[in-house]
């Protein structure tokens, strides 16, 4: 009997996500679980549904198609995922592989080279292009002509990144340890790793670093400071 792969697919535009439902529904060995339209929203139906792959959109609102994949992969690590973002410099390409993606699409990329992706992260293999990157790994190196903000970013991890943005939203460490299923003490380690990397010395310093750096949107700033000030 043939294997039939349940696929949910990530995409916060309409039009998008349901253009791959249809193309993905017409393969006779895939059919889809569920769909999400953020990261946080991906992230709650991939523990619930279970399906076998993700098509992640990078770019989605509430959380980052990266630090979704980080969260999926610690809870499900046998759930693949497949990136799919209009991005395609060794940057990003490096951050998908650091959060755990098994494979990596850009948008502009025929459908029949999505199902050869497909395919081949089903059968455990990675294309070669994508195999290339992983090995050469992510540099911790700064980039050049970036911000400070951007390069204090790009020096978290994507864990380290999904639990800034939930402490800063004003969570405590039991809410996001609930959240990410770890423990409270680890997300304190996580939480002083944070202060250490960017240099700030309690919760109030992390909101404020949050909202420079955009991980806040601008209309919750007030909410999540009146719970440290």
């Amino acid at each position: 009997m043939a294997t039939t792969y349940r696929v949910l697919i990530a995409e916060d535009q309409h039009l998008l996500r349901g253009g791959l439902c249809t193309m993905v529904s017409s393969l006779p060995d895939y059919i889809i679980a569920g769909e999400a339209t953020d990261g946080l929203e991906v992230c709650s139906l991939a523990c619930v549904i279970r399906p076998d792959l993700i098509l992640m959109d990078l770019s989605m609102p509430c959380m980052s198609g990266i630090e979704a994949i980080a969260v999926i992969k610690y809870r499900t690590p046998q759930v693949r995922i497949i990136a799919l973002t209009i991005h395609s410099s060794e940057e990003h390409v490096h951050e998908a592989i650091a959060a755990g993606a098994d494979g990596y699409v850009i948008k502009d990329a025929s459908f029949e080279e999505l199902v050869c992706e497909m395919r081949l992260v089903m059968q455990g293999k990675r294309n070669p292009a994508f195999e290339q990157h992983a090995d050469h790994g992510v540099s911790s190196d700064p980039l050049p002509g970036v911000s400070r903000h951007a390069q204090l970013w790009h020096a978290l991890t994507a864990r380290e990144r999904a639990v800034l943005r939930l402490v800063a939203e004003g969570r405590t460490n039991r809410q996001v340890g609930e959240y990410l299923q770890l423990s409270p003490k680890t997300i304190e380690k996580h939480r002083a790793s944070l202060m250490r990397k960017l240099d700030v010395k309690n919760v109030t310093g992390l909101v404020l670093i949050a909202l420079d750096m955009g991980v806040l949107p601008l209309s919750s700033p007030a909410r999540a400071l009146d719970r440290f000030l």
